[in-house]
């Protein structure tokens, strides 16, 4: 079976599809003049179009990595991620706190998920 890279740039594919799952990279926000609400946002617009782009949604996300700057953005990631999950198929989650790329880059947010 192929092996299927999304928007592939020199380092790394924003997804790679393979027997059937989507793995998403590490995903962050562009503009990071936003909070940690705003960078959440862009972030699961981004997965929304990658996930599209492979096949697939949310809705078939089996598992979820979140990666914060600081745990004090726990809550206010949280109110954003919780407005665009489906209630009723919840990945399995994993969120720690983590040194991001730059000091401007508050989450990052990666994944698996079926086609």
């Amino acid at each position: 079976m192929a092996i299927k890279r999304i928007r592939p740039g020199a380092r790394l594919s924003g997804a790679s599809v393979h027997h059937g799952l989507c793995w998403l990279a590490g995903q962050t926000a562009d503009d990071l003049t936003q909070d940690v609400k705003g960078q959440t946002k862009q972030i699961l617009d981004k997965i929304d179009s990658i996930l599209a782009e492979a096949g697939t949604d949310k809705k078939k996300l089996l598992t979820v990595q979140i990666w914060l700057s600081d745990m004090r953005f726990f809550a206010d990631m949280n109110s954003v991620y919780d407005q665009w999950l489906y209630k009723d198929s919840p990945p399995a989650r994993a969120t720690v706190e983590s040194r991001l790329a730059t000091p401007g880059h508050l989450v990052e947010i990666g994944g698996v998920a079926a086609i």
